[in-house]
């Protein structure tokens, strides 16, 4: 059975995409302007093809158009709600150099994104995938 995850590649580059093998992970960030954290929990299902599925999240507060959910709630400064809107194919993460850069946090585990991928300072597509034929896995 293939080996599924998820695959980082940047939008303007033709470059084979990065295999990271996990089945679930949390990616975070925090907003450019108001300077608010959010974190999102996903699951990679197997498929075919695989795909992501949201399972959780959070966000450190609200501000101008980052309003929690209205079923959102209020547990140790945070929002806790469950994501409903149904997910593209592919994440679509704006990388820039004046942001800190998104956190992947796997197994435990979290690091920059730049850790698996750098960034072009443009766009980060992730998706779910199965590793690439002859294609290594990401530490």
């Amino acid at each position: 059975m293939p080996l599924t995850g998820i695959c980082l590649a940047l939008a303007a580059s033709a470059a084979a995409p990065v295999f990271v093998a996990v089945s679930e992970f949390t990616l975070a960030w925090t907003h450019s302007i108001e300077k608010v954290r959010w974190e999102e929990d996903y699951a990679v299902l197997q498929g075919p093809p695989p795909s992501l599925r949201a399972l959780s999240a959070r966000v450190r507060g609200s501000a101008a158009g980052m309003e929690p959910p209205d079923d959102a709630r209020l547990q140790g400064g945070w929002y806790h709600y469950r994501p409903t809107t149904p997910l593209p194919q592919a994440l679509r993460l704006t990388r820039s150099e004046f942001t800190p850069d998104f956190t992947l946090c796997v197994q435990a585990s979290c690091r920059p994104m730049a850790h698996w991928l750098p960034s072009d300072g443009g766009v980060t597509l992730l998706s779910a995938c199965t590793r690439p034929q002859g294609g290594a896995t990401s530490p």
